[in-house]
């Protein structure tokens, strides 16, 4: 796989079920026009291809109704944001139902097949391109009145502002072709996740505890009725609750983690249950998973219940497998729970009707295929992308120098080597390298690299102690654990071990950091990304420092610079790449620009290169050159600071 490969990568988003009708949205990267295009496609249950079912520019989060007579979907088209359309089941001419300027966020359909809840950013008057009345010229970004900010949470990551732009809940109706949307909440707080109650009369969502009254890191559920009203507390949770569900007899499934304060980090999600109460005191619910062995994946989606039991996808060890939890069990451990799906793999989505289910599953050679589970893959959507030649992985086990079982993966490029050795750590630090695609590895290994993925104490999916052992100890075992992992590599016949790079992005780049400086010896040259340098600028300047760092580091001043690799930038001396994005408002430019002049001043070879306009999230959901583009750098850094490539 090659940089310009990535407009092959096709990636089947959420399927939707119902009967026959299986429907997947399918997206790719497309550089020639620097957008992401993708329609709806039916997948045939019984075999053969799966045929296009809609045209727009880009339709995505399909929703067939209960009653399986109409497709509700997003369409962005020539390039304005996504508004909500729906067109009947057997085919025809999708209409509009949202004009909104910010665009409309997924549907959910009422149990009725009536009704559409949503969320959606509405902006004040005279922001984001909307006029202040009516009648008058929107304002372009420079002419827009100050923001007068009086909190902490006040921006956020590849969204932007929030105060004068929260999200809110809105109903339609989707029978009434001259209905228009209604909303439910007044963007004093924001809400996410809308469920319904079985009698299509109540929205559930989550929102801030106390909704948002002051800076809170919990979340409750709460509900409206659909004709309108004033929200009623219905969950009050443990920590945070997400993605509700509803069934029949009034039972409220629910992803959520237990913390106090500031203290969400390296925590596990599980699966809850409450009861949604016509009136009186809220519930608390009861978790139904075990707190340290299962940890609920909620981008792969809402829980899904079928008969008695629960479906959600859980992080095991770099796999996301689809499981299933007893309606009425009792922190039930991961080993109890029955395995569905994604043994060695990702299932990235699913969905369930009567006794079908399907999931969309990421392996190595597939960012993601979509199967009947308990029987057949029905796409083939990577065909494309496996003739460019991917590169299996290989499993690293093996124990660290304290005793600690070690475990990772290495992608080996053709050849029997030795191979230059690209050593790359993940970000989060609660996340995880795993079984599914991961187009950086394939690049790097079609380049002649040998790419090496490990999950060090602090990542997910390997039990909450793990992902909390880093908790005040960034730089300590976290880093004994990468170097593990890295000589378990090295002992490979494939491997070089006198020519080793590293690289990482967000943690990973915190990581690449310190290793640099502490362990600079071990490589040529490092490439470090979108980076945590410096803990006591980051608490100001990054969207979730008013919390992260204290939460990670504690809140000792002297402690966050002992963890902080711009303290030790004198020690680094090895060829430096300083990676970053202008609009990064997580690991802000200013941590980039820090270490950069930090090298510079100290005389190391380090080079800055930013990318406009981009944030955070570059190398997953940036614009398709820039994606590009990176790899086009990433492969000039090591041809030019890794040994030749055979």
């Amino acid at each position: 796989m090659r940089p310009v490969d990535v407009r092959l990568m096709n990636s089947p988003g959420t399927p939707t079920l119902c009967g026959d009708l299986l429907l997947v949205d399918l997206d790719r990267p497309d550089p020639d026009s620097d957008t992401y295009r993708g329609g709806l496609h039916r997948v045939p249950l019984d075999g053969g291809d799966p045929v296009p079912w809609t045209h727009g520019d880009h339709d995505a989060a399909p929703r067939i109704s209960p009653d399986g007579g109409l497709v509700a979907f997003l369409r962005a088209s020539a390039g304005r944001r996504p508004q909500l359309h729906v067109m009947p089941a057997d085919g025809g001419e999708s209409r509009a139902l949202t004009d909104l300027p910010l665009g409309a966020g997924a549907p959910v359909w009422s149990p009725d097949s009536r009704w559409i809840a949503f969320t959606a950013r509405v902006p004040e008057p005279g922001r984001y391109g909307t006029p202040a009345a009516e009648g008058e010229t929107a304002p372009g970004p420079e002419a827009e009145a100050p923001r007068h900010i009086t909190r902490l949470d006040y921006r956020v990551d590849d969204v932007g502002f929030l105060g004068d732009r929260r999200s809110r809940l809105f109903v339609v109706d989707a029978l009434d072709s001259a209905a228009e949307p209604v909303e439910l909440t007044d963007g004093t707080f924001s809400a996410s996740d809308p469920a319904w109650s079985p009698d299509s009369a109540l929205v559930v969502f989550a929102a801030p505890r106390d909704l948002g009254v002051a800076e809170t890191l919990h979340d409750d559920l709460y509900a409206v009725p659909v004709t309108g009203g004033a929200p009623r507390l219905v969950v009050r949770s443990a920590g945070d609750a997400a993605l509700p569900v509803v069934t029949a007899d009034g039972t409220i499934f629910y992803y959520g983690a237990e913390f106090t304060g500031i203290h969400s980090v390296a925590r596990n999600s599980g699966l809850w249950s409450a009861p949604l109460r016509a009136q009186g005191d809220p519930a608390t619910g009861t978790r139904l998973t075990d707190t340290e062995t299962v940890d609920c994946e909620k981008l792969s989606g809402a829980p899904v219940v079928t008969g008695d039991r629960v479906l959600v996808v859980v992080r095991n060890r770099g796999a996301l497998e689809l499981r299933a939890v007893p309606v009425g069990a009792d922190a039930a451990v991961l080993d109890s729970l029955q395995l569905l799906a994604g043994e060695r793999a990702s299932v990235r989505a699913f969905a369930a009707d009567g006794d079908r289910t399907v999931a969309v599953v990421s392996t190595p050679d597939s960012p993601g295929e979509v199967v009947l589970v308990g029987g057949d893959r029905l796409t083939d959507f990577a065909a494309p992308l496996r003739e460019t030649g991917l590169h299996a992985v290989r499993e690293l086990t093996g124990t660290a120098p304290d005793g600690y079982p070690v475990h990772g993966w290495v992608v080996l490029p053709e050849g029997e080597g030795p191979h230059p050795v690209v050593l790359a750590v993940h970000g989060g630090p609660f996340m995880y390298h795993g079984w599914g695609f991961f187009d950086e590895a394939q690049v790097y290994a079609s380049a002649g690299y040998a790419v090496v993925l490990p999950n060090p104490r602090g990542s997910a999916g390997y039990g909450q102690a793990h992902g909390q052992a880093v908790v005040e100890a960034f730089g300590t075992v976290d880093v004994t654990d990468v170097l593990a992992v890295l000589d378990l590599a090295l002992e490979l016949p494939e491997c070089d071990a006198d020519d080793v790079g590293v690289m990482g992005g967000s943690y990973g780049g915190f990581m690449t950091s310190w290793l640099a400086a502490h362990h600079g010896e071990r490589f040529r040259a490092a490439w470090s990304e979108r980076a945590v340098n410096a803990w006591d600028s980051f608490a100001g300047s990054s969207d979730i420092g008013w919390f992260f760092a204290d939460a990670y580091c504690g809140p000792d001043l002297e402690a966050q610079r002992a963890m902080s690799p711009l303290t030790h930038a004198e020690k680094i001396t090895v060829p430096f790449a300083v990676v970053h994005s202008e609009h990064d408002w997580r690991c802000p430019l200013e941590q980039a620009q820090r270490m950069f002049v930090a090298l510079r001043r100290n005389g190391v070879a380090a080079e800055l290169l930013l990318f406009p306009g981009e944030g955070h999230e570059l190398t997953r959901s940036g614009r398709p050159r820039h994606r590009q583009q990176r790899f086009d750098a990433v492969l000039d850094w090591w041809a030019r600071h890794l040994g030749p490539i055979a």
